[in-house]
């Protein structure tokens, strides 16, 4: 299966995308990879709720934690 990224679609067929932007905002967005392991039933769940979302199942996570993470600032 051939990953599709959103420059490949075809409303995109028409877009020059500056390369010298796009790197540039790479650095700001990003991200250092970690490693969490879940028991299996909360990752299908997890996958359900992204599913009806339209997200990938990750986003959601990283959302859960950055939210969780703004709450704790919030009530320190």
């Amino acid at each position: 299966m051939k990953k599709r990224y959103a420059k490949s679609l075809p409303e995109y067929d028409d877009v020059e995308f500056d390369e010298e932007s796009v790197l540039n905002s790479r650095k700001i967005l990003r991200k250092m990879p970690t490693s969490i392991s879940l028991p299996p039933d909360i990752v299908e769940e997890l996958k359900k709720i992204a599913a009806k979302k339209g997200i990938p199942y990750q986003v959601l996570m990283r959302s859960f934690i950055i939210e969780g993470l703004q709450r704790l600032k919030d009530l320190s």
